[in-house]
């Protein structure tokens, strides 16, 4: 950081400097310096939306910045929410959640996991108890102390950490491949010494923890899962119902025709580009088993009894009957009888079930009805009044989530078309998720974004009096805006930034990875636009109160104010400028907690600021022609 800090102080001191020399060449070379900043906007325009299919290399090359939401906080926790098979029982899915809670703990970035199965009781939980829920809390990759800040250790001169178990013993050095095992409150602060790194050498983010918790997990019978967050699932769930960020809602009269519509939307979405076919996973609507107890008429009415009869009988045997009650101070509680655990817990225990008749014999339940299983529904879900089941997916690692979501309704809606998947009478289906949020999002921002626009140049319009030279200042935003898109585009670069310097990675330093498009990123636009003309207005206003007092007579004269006004104030616009970007470089190199958040917003101000450079040519130079044209109308 302070390297770049006293790159920009270079820089500043070097335009400073040969600022006379520079503008020269630009006010003798108009066009041809004009064409910088049309190639920026240009630039600008391609890293945005990305280049039309008329070169393959050129379309690789800008694919264009894909969208979402918002950036996803990191919570430093994972949520495994897997489900096993309908017809899995309570023991089988105890066993179940323990050995996934055993697989995910044998993972060395892993502090801790622990699985519940079931629900609470309350009406606002349906979990049923195939759906297991694992909160895994994993390690920061560098060691920290109380502060948040990455903490350094003592290491020998081979670069091995050295640890010391009791004051008495001594110093030993740690093997590189085995220091991730070591207890860390052996290790030796030292401000000199090495950060230390927790995660082992092929994990380099938190998807591939994920992926390793995702390969120890697969079990037989149970299904995989999309990449949650403990806070952030929670929040999908109550906004979408479902426990994954994308999904497609189905709908339609019975429970057999949405989950028969949704294994095929399972198939079809394994193969769709940009999705991670280990997470689809369509609802098991249909599947758990019922003991149906099939009552014989001609049975029972053979020993004088009725429907209600017996089954009064089955409701007092597995349910039990309140007889009394007990008193406990001010608590009550009802005193019911009903047949022990061990004879109804299995058909045939309920199917010995006694039955006594209007004579005074019993029957066993089995001479009166049938019992068999049946497949029904695991639980069953409305919306509209139309049953609801959902299919569950996520999007590959290095994918946006707004460009997934409109790639797969095009490969859905092309497999419709080409008859490859047939919608059945009555069934309908329609995408749902996170994303929904960031579609309504980007319908506001359509409409503040150029209110925004409007409203600094009408300000614009208001200090100069005049169309042309508020359209001169305010060509500053169309600099600043490409310069936030160009930047935003290196940051997709896996080469950008990709140097090593006195040990340490830039791409580390500043967090370069790939930034989609989100609210964060505009709300950063929003307040670059707001500062990237104010080079522009202390350039244009020092311009206009020089040539108010003076009467141009040639081209010459023209470039000679030109040059006084704008050496006049370049050092108060760079000045403004570079500490813009000064100020942004400690949120562009935080690691704490809201670093996801406002990383992106700084994105756009930075690169902006630093396109608004060229504004310190641009505007005296389009002044200058301005000034040239107006004398030539005099002329004739």
């Amino acid at each position: 950081v302070g390297g770049i800090v006293l790159l920009l102080v270079v820089l500043a001191y070097a335009i400073i400097r040969y600022y006379q020399s520079l503008l020269q060449w630009c006010l003798d070379h108009t066009w041809l310096f004009l064409g910088l900043p049309l190639i920026l906007i240009l630039l600008g325009l391609l890293s945005w939306q990305g280049a039309p299919k008329i070169s393959k290399n050129i379309s690789a090359l800008f694919p264009g910045i894909g969208e979402e939401f918002m950036p996803s906080l990191d919570e430093g926790a994972f949520l495994l929410m897997p489900s096993s098979m309908p017809h899995a029982g309570m023991q089988e899915n105890k066993r179940v959640v323990a050995l996934l809670d055993l697989a995910v703990s044998n993972i060395p970035e892993v502090v801790s996991v622990v699985g519940k199965v079931g629900r609470a009781e309350s009406a606002l939980d349906p979990a049923p108890i195939s759906m297991y829920e694992n909160i895994i809390n994993y390690k920061s990759e560098y060691l920290r102390d109380d502060h948040g800040s990455r903490q350094r250790f003592k290491t020998n001169k081979q670069g091995h950490f050295l640890i010391k178990s009791d004051p008495n013993s001594e110093l030993q050095a740690v093997d590189p491949k085995q220091q991730i095992w070591i207890n860390t409150d052996h290790l030796i602060p030292d401000s000199n010494g090495e950060y230390f790194r927790q995660w082992r050498s092929h994990i380099h983010s938190t998807d591939d923890i994920w992926d390793e918790i995702s390969n120890a997990t697969q079990l037989p019978g149970v299904t995989s899962a999309p990449r949650l967050q403990p806070i952030e699932t929670r929040l999908i769930m109550l906004q979408t119902g479902m426990r994954a960020p994308m999904g497609i809602k189905i709908q339609g009269p019975t429970l057999e025709a949405i989950e028969e519509f949704g294994f095929q939307l399972e198939k079809i979405l394994k193969t769709a580009p940009g999705v991670k076919s280990s997470a689809v996973f369509a609802d098991r609507v249909v599947g758990k088993p019922y003991l149906h107890i099939d009552i014989d008429r001609q049975a029972i009415s053979r020993y004088g009894l009725s429907i209600m009869d017996v089954q009064q009988y089955i409701s007092v045997a597995l349910g039990g009957l309140p007889l009394t009650q007990t008193v406990e101070g001010r608590e009550r509680y009802n005193v019911r009888v009903r047949y022990p655990r061990e004879i109804r817990d299995t058909p045939e225990g309920i199917a010995q079930i006694l039955i006594t008749t209007p004579s005074g014999s019993q029957v066993p339940l089995s001479e009166l009805a049938e019992l068999n299983y049946v497949k029904g529904p695991q639980n069953i879900r409305s919306e509209n009044t139309f049953l609801t089941s959902y299919l569950l997916f996520d999007k590959d690692t290095d994918q946006a989530e707004g460009s997934v979501i409109e790639a797969t309704r095009a490969y859905v809606k092309q497999h419709v078309q080409k008859g490859r998947l047939t919608v059945p009478a009555g069934v309908s289906f329609e995408f749902t998720g996170s994303f929904e949020n960031q579609e309504r999002a980007k319908g506001r921002l359509f409409l503040i974004i150029p209110a925004v626009l409007v409203l600094i140049f009408m300000l614009l319009y208001l200090q100069f009096k005049s169309s042309v030279i508020s359209f001169l200042v305010f060509s500053g935003v169309l600099i600043a805006y490409a310069g936030g898109f160009i930047l935003l585009w290196l940051y997709s670069q896996s080469w950008f930034l990709d140097i090593n310097l006195f040990g340490e990675n830039l791409r580390d330093i500043f967090n370069i990875r790939t930034v989609n498009l989100s609210v964060a990123v505009w709300v950063g636009f929003i307040a670059l636009f707001g500062i990237a003309t104010d080079s522009g207005v202390v350039m244009a206003t020092y311009l206009q109160q020089i040539f108010n007092k003076e009467v141009i007579k040639s081209k010459s004269q023209i470039n000679e104010l030109v040059k006084k006004g704008a050496q006049w104030r370049i050092r108060p616009t760079l000045m403004t400028t570079t500490t813009t970007i000064l100020a942004l470089l400690p949120i562009l190199s935080s690691t704490g907690r809201g670093a996801d958040i406002m990383i992106p917003m700084a994105i756009p101000a930075f690169g902006g600021m630093i396109a608004q450079i060229v504004t310190v040519f641009a505007v005296p130079v389009m002044y200058a022609k301005w000034q040239q044209m107006k004398l030539k109308k005099v002329k004739l």
